[in-house]
């Protein structure tokens, strides 16, 4: 029988899942809406259905062990998700115990951005690297810091929150409370808020003028500033100025061989590589200048955060033998 694990990673707009086996193949793999439920009882009815239909789909010949998930404010140690500011569910949810409720099988839970990182260490291109840190460009900004090797979860598990630093205390309004914290300028959002910014500042032609804020997204973007709008241009400019003096001050806590940038803002590649990269090292403490490598994801965008939260499981396991005794 083939053992497998399903990596769930619950984004702001939608929710991904995959049934992964232990070499880190994604057997099947599928999405739900996240937003569009305003209670969460009703997405998790949702999620857990469509689990189900993947996993009948498999047939008899696979056995599950447990379920990984990488969540905005993920707790490892309590299995919660709390007060994510990018979901429309306040407070504390209690994630693993409705999984284990729902499957009788262990549910291991992250931040969406650690459970990336692990996806980059265990199949990715930091297969080598003990110190890395992975960036998440969505709906917001996340982050996964390892460091000698092990993922930081801190004190309280929830360690990798860089998106709520501060780029500008009197700045954007960000769903945390906060003002002008990092998300609310790199991330798929926050460069939408940046369009319109440059739009109301500025006269110049421009193809992004004719789309609504909620229809505008970063595809569209990037093929305008491809196409050589200034507004568009100026906006990656701007963002990457803004990630690369943030990983400029970030680069000094863990030193790290490499930062991985992926989410659909790293999919316009030199758009915002470029800028982050040339204004991290004009503000890099001299001592690090020329050592930090920021790249690209080496897995599908998509499968990076899947395969993350689905070897979550495959760790516990590890190092808890145990626990191979468990309900199929």
């Amino acid at each position: 029988m083939r053992e497998v694990t399903i990596g769930i990673d619950i984004g702001g707009t939608n929710t991904k899942f995959g049934i992964v086996d232990k070499e880190g193949h994604v057997i099947t793999q599928g999405s739900i809406s996240t937003a569009k439920h305003e209670e969460f009882r009703d997405y998790f009815k949702e999620l857990a259905g469509a689990l189900r239909k993947s996993l009948n789909e498999l047939g008899s010949d696979y056995k599950l062990l447990g379920i990984g998930v990488g969540a905005a404010n993920g707790n490892y140690y309590k299995g919660t998700i709390e007060r994510a500011t990018n979901l429309k569910w306040k407070g504390i949810i209690p994630l693993a115990d409705m999984f284990r409720e729902e499957f009788d099988i262990p549910a291991i839970i992250t931040n969406d951005a650690n459970a990336a990182a692990v996806g980059e260490m265990v199949y990715g291109a930091a297969k080598k690297m003990k110190d890395f840190i992975v960036i998440t460009l969505g709906t917001g900004l996340g982050s996964g810091f390892v460091a000698n090797g092990q993922l930081l979860n801190g004190k309280h598990g929830i360690a990798g929150e860089l998106g709520h630093t501060s780029v500008n205390p009197a700045g954007r309004y960000c769903n945390c409370g906060k003002r002008g914290c990092l998300e609310t300028y790199v991330s798929a959002t926050g460069i939408k808020r940046t369009v319109y910014k440059l739009l109301a500042d500025h006269l110049e032609p421009s193809e992004l003028r004719g789309i609504s804020f909620d229809n505008l997204n970063t595809k569209m973007i990037t093929e305008c500033a491809i196409r050589g709008d200034d507004v568009a241009l100026a906006a990656f400019e701007y963002t990457g100025r803004i990630l690369g003096m943030k990983l400029a001050d970030t680069v000094v806590h863990t030193d790290p061989e490499a930062i991985f940038l992926f989410g659909g803002l790293s999919l316009a590649g030199d758009l915002i590589f470029k800028p982050t990269i040339r204004h991290m090292e004009a503000n890099l403490m001299p001592l690090f200048r020329g050592k930090i490598k920021v790249l690209p994801s080496a897995l599908q965008n998509q499968a990076a955060p899947i395969l993350g939260a689905s070897s979550l499981v495959w760790n516990y396991l590890e190092n808890e033998p145990s626990r191979r005794m468990i309900p199929s």
